[in-house]
C-alpha cells in the first residue's frame, strides 16, 4: 500500500526511536526514576532565560504583519544579523544574500542537496554517520558513499582519497559529531581540503554544524570557511539555545565558492518547492540576537566527564568526546545489538552502534539530567561484569 522505497527506508531508520519506544514500556513497568534512557539527543537543558523574555516580547507585539509570507530565504534584517556573525568570526564578506533561514538543520540539509545533485551523484559520508543523512541524500536522487574513519573516529584522508570520482558531488562533515562526539581538528581538515582540491572536481563539503557551540576543554572550532572555499555550512539552533521542537536554522554559502549566487538562487527556489516556504516567523526574529549565545556548556562538560568517568571505570574502551552530547563506547562484545539488550536488563537504554553504521559500539546521549547519569553508574559495572555467558 504504502511506497516501496520508504517501507525500505523505515525498517533502516528505526534503532533510535525504537529503542526510546522500549524505554516508555519499562519506564510504564518500573518506575521512571528506574531506566536509565540514554537513547535520544533531545536536549533537557531550558533555553537561557533572556531568550525568554525576547520571545514574550515578539509575541505581545502590536507590529503588524509579525506573521505574514516573507522572501523565501527569511528576513532581510534577520539575515544581515547573522551574516554580521560570520564576518566578525571568518574575515569574510558575508552578506545577507550568503544566508538562507530554514526549518532546523535538516530543513537546511535537503535543500541543499536538492539544490545540488542530479540523480545518481554520490555524496561521500563519514563513518559513523547520523542515519538520516542517508535518507536525506537519497531524498533527491543522490547515492551515499560510506566512507570509514580511523579507530578513534577521526578522519581516514586515504579512505576519503579513495572514495572520490567522476560521480562524487559532495562530501557531508558533521563535526562535532553525532554519534561520537569527535571534533576534527584544523589539520586534518586542511588535508581533507588539500584532497578535495587534488581532485580536480567541484566537490562541495556540507558541514553540519548542529553542536558547533557544544564544546568541551577549551577547543576551538576550526572554521571550514576559511580552510576550503567550495563550503557550505548548516546550522541548527535546536541544541545551541535549546529549541529543537521549533525547528530554526539556517545555510551560511561561502562568499568563496565561484558563482555563489547560482547556488543561493537555487537553494531559495529549492526551499520553496520542498514545501518549507520558509522558516517559522517568529523563530527568525527570535533568534535573531542570539548568534554569540548558548546554553550553559560547563553544565554539559560537567555530564561528558562524569559519564566518561563512569565507563572508563567500569572497564569500557571509550574515545573521550570533544564536543556535542554523546559518547560512542565499544561493545565488550562483538555483537553491539545483543550487548544492548544486556543493558536493558539492567535497566540502561542506549542505541546499537550498528544503527550509525558502525557495528562493535553503542550510542549514549548524555544530555539528561545528572542524577540519571549518577545513578546508572552500578548498573554500568555490573553489566559489563556480568557479559561472562555471551
Amino acid at each position: 500500500m504504502i511506497s516501496k522505497k520508504i517501507s525500505e527506508s523505515m525498517k533502516g531508520s528505526s534503532w533510535i526511536r525504537a529503542m526510546f519506544e522500549e524505554g516508555e514500556r519499562l519506564k510504564k513497568q518500573y518506575g521512571d526514576a528506574n531506566i536509565f534512557d540514554f537513547t535520544l539527543g533531545n536536549p533537557i537543558a531550558e533555553p537561557p532565560r533572556e531568550l525568554k523574555k525576547e520571545l514574550i516580547k515578539i509575541i505581545t507585539s502590536e507590529e503588524k504583519g509579525m506573521h505574514r509570507y516573507m522572501t523565501n530565504s527569511g528576513y532581510e534584517d534577520v539575515r544581515e544579523e547573522i551574516a554580521g556573525f560570520h564576518r566578525e568570526r571568518t574575515g569574510l564578506p558575508f552578506t545577507k544574500e550568503h544566508i538562507i533561514m530554514t526549518v532546523g538543520s535538516a530543513g537546511g540539509i535537503n535543500v541543499i542537496l536538492k539544490s545540488l545533485i542530479d540523480p545518481g551523484d554520490e555524496v561521500i559520508v563519514l563513518n559513523p554517520y547520523f542515519v538520516e543523512f542517508k535518507f536525506y541524500i537519497e531524498n533527491h536522487g543522490g547515492v551515499m558513499r560510506l566512507v570509514d574513519t580511523k579507530d578513534d573516529f577521526h578522519l581516514d584522508l586515504k579512505n576519503i582519497k579513495n572514495a572520490i570520482h567522476e560521480k562524487t558531488k559532495a562530501i557531508i562533515i558533521n563535526s562535532p559529531n553525532n554519534p561520537t562526539g569527535v571534533i576534527y581538528d584544523e589539520e586534518e581538515l586542511r588535508g581533507l581540503a588539500s584532497i578535495l582540491y587534488e581532485s580536480n572536481k567541484k566537490v562541495f563539503l556540507i558541514s553540519d554544524e548542529a553542536y558547533r557551540k557544544i564544546i568541551y576543554d577549551g577547543i576551538k572550532f576550526p572554521d571550514m570557511f576559511s580552510i576550503y572555499e567550495d563550503t557550505i555550512a548548516i546550522t541548527s539552533h535546536s541544541k545551541d539555545l535549546a529549541l529543537p521542537g521549533e525547528r530554526i536554522g539556517y545555510i551560511a554559502i561561502s562568499p568563496r565558492i565561484e558563482d555563489a549566487q547560482q547556488i543561493i538562487d537555487a537553494a531559495i527556489f529549492s526551499n520553496r518547492i520542498l514545501g518549507f516556504i520558509n522558516a517559522p516567523a517568529i523563530m527568525q526574529r527570535l533568534v535573531k540576537g542570539f548568534q554569540k549565545n548558548s546554553v550553559d556548556i560547563a553544565d554539559y562538560q560537567k555530564k561528558r566527564d562524569a559519564i566518561y568517568d563512569i565507563l572508563i571505570q567500569s572497564g569500557y574502551e571509550v574515545v573521550k568526546p570533544l564536543g556535542a552530547f554523546y559518547i560512542f563506547p565499544k561493545s565488550p562484545i562483538e555483537d553491539d545489538i545483543e550487548f544492548i539488550r544486556h543493558l536493558q536488563r539492567y535497566h540502561i537504554l542506549a542505541v546499537p552502534g550498528t544503527g550509525f553504521g558502525r557495528k562493535g559500539y553503542f550510542r549514549i546521549a548524555y544530555c539528561v539530567e545528572m542524577g540519571v547519569i549518577e545513578r546508572s553508574a552500578p548498573y554500568f559495572r555490573e553489566a559489563i561484569k556480568n557479559i561472562g555467558g555471551f
